[in-house]
């Protein structure tokens, strides 16, 4: 039978039916603030009656484990897992599905912008963030990118970061009589997807649409480039193009309205856009001086309390957020000794 737990406490694991067939399951993480990664499982799609399976999870021996103990509630095995779609490249969601596919053989999916990423990966042998470590020294925070840089990252470890057997682009897969919508949804990530399961009323976001929290914007493997704040809040206004549907996301429980928390997200962002001009003032500054000045996460925590990754986070985003203002008119940009400095349009 079914383990079932209440949701409020959404990373305790186990295994939830969200309807039949669909079961979400919480995989640990190793020293991480989000605390666990959702997978879901999938077992009506395969013809041949195997599981498809929705992120992968990080590839350590605790999340394979409770993954083996979630399916063993449901009187399955990992060797039933056909086919891991997963949302985007971050290891927290693809190392563990490389590594199923190693011991088991399962088919795993991958947004095509995620290529450049994992070709970089396999041209540095590294697994630092290097295009953030780049957009961090454009904002003026060269410091804290030396520092970071030289920060013990997991270690780089080939064997979780091969190829996935099939890139993804806008498409429908079809598994037996179901279809599961592809929906390329840039802005976390370059390669971002995320799945729609229209005839059941269900979309699997991965990290584009969380119930508590936003997504780090911008959080590349790959070179900088483009606007990907504005490419998500494209991808935002993209999602309610869709009729509304269950989330079902990658960090937290199960919401029943999927634009209700789009319309969430883009008035956060509209919010922070404008604290971002107000900090920005008069003056002409970079966006470490701007994230200096204002508040982060939910509980406003001074830029100086965060951790020197979240600084980076919130540099990168402060970046993100002024690059928009630019886009938009508000403010202009200049570029001298390899930094970028905005001033408000007067």
């Amino acid at each position: 039978m079914t383990a079932r737990f209440d949701q409020a406490p959404w990373a305790t694991a186990g295994i939830q039916t969200v309807q039949p067939g669909v079961h979400r399951v919480p995989l640990p993480l190793p020293n991480d603030g989000l605390h666990a990664v959702n997978v879901y499982l999938l077992e009506d799609l395969d013809d041949d009656g195997g599981i498809v399976m929705i992120d992968g999870g990080w590839a350590i021996p605790e999340a394979r484990k409770a993954l083996e103990e979630a399916l063993a509630a449901i009187d399955r095995d990992p060797g039933d897992i056909s086919h891991i779609l997963v949302t985007h490249i971050h290891r927290d969601h693809y190392t563990q599905a490389v590594e199923l596919r190693r011991l088991l053989g399962s088919r795993v999916y991958l947004g095509a912008g995620e290529r450049p990423g994992l070709e970089m990966l396999d041209r540095l042998r590294s697994d630092r963030p290097v295009g953030s470590l780049r957009t961090l020294r454009a904002a003026g925070a060269g410091e804290l990118a030396d520092r970071i840089e030289t920060m013990e990252h997991g270690g780089y470890d080939p064997s979780v970061w091969e190829a996935p057997d099939h890139w993804l682009g806008a498409e429908t897969l079809r598994f037996g009589e179901r279809e599961l919508r592809v929906v390329p949804t840039p802005g976390h990530t370059k390669g971002h997807v995320v799945f729609l399961d229209e005839r059941r009323g269900l979309v699997f976001s991965g990290d584009h649409v969380l119930p508590h929290i936003t997504p780090s914007i911008g959080f590349e493997l790959a070179e900088p480039g483009g606007h990907p704040l504005a490419d998500y809040l494209d991808s935002l206004r993209l999602m309610t193009r869709y009729a509304d549907a269950r989330l079902l996301p990658a960090h937290g429980p199960v919401a029943d309205s999927t634009h209700t928390r789009v319309g969430e997200l883009l008035a956060h962002h509209d919010d922070r856009l404008g604290r971002s001009l107000a900090a920005l003032g008069e003056d002409t500054l970079d966006a470490h001086a701007v994230a200096r000045k204002l508040a982060w996460t939910r509980r406003a925590v001074p830029f100086g309390e965060l951790s020197a990754f979240n600084q980076m986070l919130a540099i990168n985003e402060t970046a993100a957020h002024l690059d928009v203002l630019v886009l938009r008119g508000r403010v202009t940009v200049a570029r001298a000794d390899g930094v970028q400095r905005y001033t408000r349009v007067r």
